[in-house]
């Protein structure tokens, strides 16, 4: 059986386990959140032993559904933070539901874990958030571990798009480079990947115990008086 047909299996069988009609036909009508989601991290988590998941946001309950289904079929805990109360969505021992917003650890702290496996992050789409919750949260995080990040990829909302949003697109993106800005101040502390399907995920995985190290801008020569001399002498030679 190939890469393929194993996840073709896999994700049939953990589509019929979803109790929730509404939550399945989200994952069965848009094939976006499958490949985001399922296909890009399935592999990684699937077969963790008794893994403990701090996830932030829940709203229509997808990505809760495949934590839940990954701690019940590996006998571990799911903790679901979100600032609107959601804790209707799921009954089950394996679930605790935490009304709060994500960057309130006075709050969380005494009702979570302290090391997880999976900490996964779809909140607020902004890069300064997204970094304050990575920096907020990273030191929970086992080695081994993968924070996950949502919604990284811009290119869905540029203009002219399938979703053309200039918010989105702007949020997006900053926040993919804001990762990238994070990541190249810490290569030695984690691996990074980011799937550009859909609205893209991120998926840091953790290699050491060390500090986080302080962000650095990207020395990007990309706005330089070099580069500007560069595209248009290319630009006069293409011309020619």
């Amino acid at each position: 059986m190939n890469n393929q047909d194993y996840l073709d299996k896999k994700f049939h069988n953990f589509v019929e386990r979803i109790n929730d009609n509404e939550i399945k036909k989200l994952w069965i009508e848009h094939p976006g959140i499958r490949k985001k989601f399922f296909n890009f991290i399935y592999n990684d988590i699937a077969n963790i032993d008794e893994p403990n998941i701090l996830e932030f946001g829940v709203r229509h309950g997808c990505s809760t559904a495949l934590f839940l289904d990954v701690c019940k079929q590996n006998n571990g805990y799911l903790y679901s933070v979100d600032i609107n109360d959601y804790s209707y969505k799921f009954q089950d021992e394996r679930w605790k539901f935490i009304c709060s917003k994500d960057n309130d650890l006075s709050k969380i702290t005494p009702q979570i874990p302290k090391q997880f496996e999976v900490i996964f992050l779809d909140t607020i789409h902004k890069a300064d958030h997204v970094s304050d919750i990575f920096h907020k949260y990273y030191d929970k995080l086992k080695i081994g571990g993968f924070f996950i990040i949502d919604d990284t990829n811009w290119l869905p909302y540029i203009k002219g798009a399938q979703h053309d949003d200039f918010f989105k697109e702007v949020n997006n993106k900053e926040t993919f480079l804001k990762l990238l800005e994070i990541y190249s101040s810490n290569k030695d502390n984690f691996y990074l990947d980011i799937n550009f399907c859909d609205t893209g995920t991120a998926k840091i995985t953790k290699i050491n115990n060390k500090k986080l190290n302080d962000t650095s801008k990207l020395l990007s020569r990309e706005y330089s008086i070099k580069n500007l001399i560069r595209r248009i002498v290319y630009k006069l030679k293409k011309n020619k």
